[in-house]
């Protein structure tokens, strides 16, 4: 399996599990949020691998680079944008529900 599969495979489960909880939220935060991950994405992975910290199977990729960086590894931060609001969510309408309730 390529990189590019096994990403377009975790952001269709990631998309699909967080779509309902992200209808709460505006666009506008989240795809600024993904504008400066991407851009960090692009710089960092640049840099890191042009001081050879880390190299790619040429058979796993596309071979389509962004600077330096390839078109795959920009799926963990599209991955981590749609998640991390999500999961916030979820735990914080979790511990809404439990005060509501007269738990701690």
């Amino acid at each position: 399996m390529t990189n590019i599969v096994l990403n377009l495979v975790v952001l269709a489960v990631v998309a699909g599990a967080t779509a309902w909880t992200l209808r709460r939220h505006r666009a506008g935060p989240l795809l600024w949020t993904a504008a400066v991950m991407v851009l960090l994405t692009l710089v960092f992975d640049t840099i890191m691998i042009a001081v050879g910290l880390y190299t790619y199977a040429p058979d796993k990729i596309l071979g389509i680079y962004l600077a330096g960086a390839p078109l795959e590894d920009f799926a963990y931060p599209l991955a981590a944008v749609l998640l991390l609001p999500a999961v916030w969510t979820w735990v914080g309408d979790g511990r809404r529900r439990r005060h509501a309730g007269g738990q701690s």
